[in-house]
């Protein structure tokens, strides 16, 4: 990664810190949202309702999206691997699967960024803190899924093979999210939202009839707040750190949002929060700090940039 001008490390950190609490708590609204709404239907109502939030914070701004077609063919991929599979994914998991476990097992997003990073695209210096920062990290999600994870195998494989191939798409959308680095960050996500909206109604008006539901109000509250807060304002947050920490750095939101997610899970839905998860903070927060706080020098790197 080398931007144009050295960011504010203390605000960006700050900021990571904020878009993993946001996708931390989507897993919790997206549980309470599919009690009483199908997967495809809430995921599409999701990006309508953020999308339409981020067009009116835009023109607000004055800031106008892009009109050529090889743009909006950029921003239809992109919504592809950020919100239309990996959500609806997630989302049918979590039928199964606990908003816990799920946001754990997304806590891989940086380790399959990082791989794909030294293994094939190559666009960031692959050095050896970077690989210790996903080792500690890394280590931090064992300590936390502890057990638990040993008495999930082979239960609710399904649900957990969706959520691991759900990190896969998060990790080559943060790679893929590079191709947008001319344009401000609120463009590149409310284009990819209209995308997925675009995508995601027609599917919903086959598969689940929408207009025959009867959503309660805490599925409708949950809808609301997994929109504004963990869609809209979180994919802001994104992009603007995919500029400024790279997409490995941006990811490693992943470690941070493991521990939130199971706390917010364990408060509002009575999931069980095993005491072990304040040890795996501690290693995901140093394995945060290796891989996003600057080198004080330079060393040879593992790739090229």
């Amino acid at each position: 990664m080398n931007p144009a001008r050295s960011p504010n490390y203390a605000l960006e950190l700050s900021l990571l810190a904020a878009l993993a609490t946001l996708w931390g708590a989507s897993y919790t609204f997206i549980k309470l949202g599919i009690e009483t709404i199908p997967p495809v239907t809430l995921i599409a109502a999701r990006t309508v309702i953020a999308g339409a939030v981020l067009l009116v914070i835009l023109r607000l701004r004055g800031i106008v999206l892009p009109k050529d077609a090889a743009t909006w063919r950029k921003f239809a991929f992109q919504a592809c691997l950020n919100s239309v599979v990996p959500f609806t994914l997630i989302a049918w998991a979590e039928k199964s699967v606990d908003a816990g476990l799920a946001v754990i097992l997304n806590a891989m997003t940086p380790v399959f960024t990082f791989l794909i990073t030294a293994l094939w695209t190559r666009h960031e210096p692959t050095t050896f803190r970077k690989m210790a920062g996903v080792a500690v990290g890394l280590a931090g999600t064992c300590v936390i899924v502890g057990t638990q994870a040993f008495q999930h195998v082979g239960q609710e494989l399904l649900g957990q093979l969706a959520v691991v191939l759900a990190t896969v798409c998060y990790a080559g959308a943060a790679i893929f999210g590079r191709n947008f680095k001319g344009l401000d960050p609120m463009a590149p996500a409310a284009g990819s939202l209209v995308c997925g909206a675009a995508i995601l109604i027609p599917i919903s008006l086959i598969v689940d009839r929408p207009w025959t539901l009867s959503p309660s109000g805490a599925s409708i509250g949950a809808l609301v707040g997994l929109a504004v807060f963990s869609t809209a304002l979180a994919f802001v947050l994104y992009f603007r750190l995919l500029h400024t920490l790279g997409s490995v750095g941006a990811t490693a939101q992943g470690y941070l949002r493991a521990p939130i997610g199971v706390a917010i899970g364990a408060y509002f839905l009575g999931e069980r929060l095993d005491s072990s998860a304040w040890i795996g903070l501690g290693c995901i927060l140093a394995g945060v700090a290796l891989m996003t706080l600057p080198q004080r020098s330079s060393r040879p790197a593992l790739g090229t940039a």
